[in-house]
């Protein structure tokens, strides 16, 4: 994971760098400067909007005694979308609008959600010894025969 993060904060600056300079290249100096300013005030009027709505949702399903999760991830998806939209720079500001798109987010959602419950899973069968079949009923793994 650090290798990761390492690689993480040093490609990206200098991904970023390099668009800035070659965009600043091809269209100027303050036209670049100006786009970079546009992405993120547009970037922050689209995740105000969407955060309300998240909000609203979020709100509509606490009220009914539901547990609002989808509406949780989606508000921290959004907010790493802000942060990646103020960001100056062309890379981060393409992630940050590819996670304003809300097909895009929910389908991140549905992978963090998978990745989480497989690891879950993982680790009760560790600490158990039993593990969820397809249907949802727990399997106890030393007896386990299947039929098919």
């Amino acid at each position: 994971m650090f290798k990761f993060l390492f690689l993480l904060f040093l490609v990206v600056p200098l991904l970023e760098i390099y668009l800035l300079l070659s965009i600043g290249g091809v269209i100027g100096v303050f036209p670049t400067v100006g786009l970079v300013v546009l992405t993120a005030v547009l970037g922050g009027a689209l995740i105000r909007l969407q955060g309300l709505g998240v909000l609203f949702r979020l709100r509509e399903r606490v009220s009914r005694a539901e547990i609002p999760a989808n509406e949780i991830l989606t508000g921290t998806i959004l907010l790493v979308a802000g942060a990646l939209l103020l960001t100056p720079g062309f890379f981060t500001d393409t992630i940050g609008f590819l996670l304003l798109v809300p097909p895009l987010r929910q389908r991140l959602i549905v992978m963090v959600a998978r990745g989480l419950l497989l690891q879950k899973a993982g680790q009760f069968r560790k600490t158990t010894g039993y593990t969820y079949s397809s249907n949802g009923k727990v399997i106890d793994n030393q007896e386990f025969i299947d039929k098919d």
